[in-house]
C-alpha cells in the first residue's frame, strides 16, 4: 500500500488507545493484517467502495463494546463517549480523514459487552514501492536537543509528539494538563527551550498555561495546537499574526520542522 507512514502510525495508535479505555479491567488486543478483495457484491451494498484489491488493517479489542446510536457518530468531530476533559472527540474523526485520504475505507462492528473490530481497508499498489528507511517518515527532518514540555490532554496524540521529538534528539517532558504542567516546570532544574500546548485543555486553556510559566520561563518559546476551528482558537485568545500555531492533524515530519522553526528564533530574538 502507499500511505504516510506517520499518518497510519496515528491512525494505529488512536485505535489502541481507544481500545485501551474499552477495557479497563483488562482483556485481549488484536492488531492484524491481511490481503482483501472487495468484489462487485460487496461494492453494490456499499456505495463508497470500488471493487478491487486491498489491504486490511483489523484492530479488535474485548472490551465494553457499542450501541447502535453511538456507533452512528463515532466519526463525527467533537463527539466523545468520554467524560469531561477526558477527550475531545478528535481521534476517531482524525483516523477517518486519514484514511480517506489515503483512499481507503473505514468500518467498524461492535455490541454491548461484546468488543469492537475496526476494519480499514487500504488499496493494494499494483507498482514495486521502496519503502522509507526512516521510522514515522522524519528523517529528512531536522532536529535538536533542547528542551521540550509537552502539555495535551489526549493520550494518542501526546505519544505520537513524544516519541517523534525523542526519536529527533530533544528531551520531552510531558503532562496531560495544565496544572500538571505547572508542577513539571517548577521541578525542572534546567531551561525549558519550547512549550508545546494544546490550546482547548480541561481546567486551564494552553494560553493561560504560557501566561503563567513565561514569567518564569523567559527563554520559553511557544507553540500551540489544536484541532479545533480557526474561530474556536481565536475565541481562545489566539491569533496567527501573534503566535505560533499548528492545526491537527499533522505529520511528524510537519510537527518537527515547525518545532526546529519556533526553536530557532531564539538566536533571532
Amino acid at each position: 500500500m502507499k500511505a504516510d507512514p506517520g499518518q497510519i502510525e496515528q491512525v494505529i495508535m488512536n485505535l489502541v488507545v481507544n481500545a485501551r479505555d474499552a477495557m479497563p479491567q483488562g482483556g485481549n488486543l488484536t492488531i492484524e493484517t491481511s490481503n482483501a478483495h472487495l468484489d462487485e457484491g460487496f461494492a453494490k451494498s456499499h456505495p463508497e467502495v470500488h471493487p478491487g484489491h486491498y489491504v486490511l488493517l483489523t484492530v479488535s479489542d474485548t472490551g465494553c463494546g457499542m450501541d447502535q446510536a453511538t456507533l452512528a457518530r463515532i466519526f463525527e468531530p467533537f463527539f466523545t463517549t468520554k467524560g469531561p476533559g477526558q477527550g475531545t472527540g478528535l481521534g476517531l474523526a482524525t483516523v477517518y480523514g486519514i484514511i480517506k485520504q489515503s483512499g481507503g475505507f473505514i468500518y467498524v462492528e461492535s455490541e454491548p459487552g461484546r468488543g469492537t473490530t475496526f476494519k480499514i481497508f487500504l488499496p493494494q499498489v499494483k507498482s514495486i514501492v521502496t519503502p522509507r528507511k526512516s521510522h514515522l517518515g522524519i528523517s529528512k527532518s531536522p532536529g535538536g536537543n533542547e528542551t521540550v514540555l509537552l502539555v495535551e490532554d489526549e493520550s494518542a496524540v501526546r505519544i505520537l509528539i513524544r516519541t517523534t521529538l525523542k526519536m529527533k534528539g530533544y528531551e520531552v517532558l510531558e503532562a496531560a494538563h495544565g496544572e500538571e504542567a505547572l508542577r513539571v516546570a517548577e521541578r525542572h532544574p534546567r531551561p525549558i527551550h519550547l512549550l508545546i500546548a494544546d490550546v482547548v485543555m480541561p481546567h486551564m486553556s494552553g494560553r493561560e498555561l504560557a501566561d503563567r510559566l513565561g514569567p518564569l520561563r523567559l527563554e520559553m518559546k511557544v507553540l500551540y495546537l489544536s484541532g479545533y476551528t480557526d474561530d474556536a482558537v481565536v475565541r481562545q485568545g489566539l491569533s496567527h499574526g501573534d503566535v505560533e500555531f499548528l492545526q491537527k492533524p499533522f505529520t511528524p515530519d510537519v510537527l518537527t520542522r515547525k518545532v526546529r522553526e519556533v526553536l530557532d528564533q531564539i538566536a533571532l530574538d
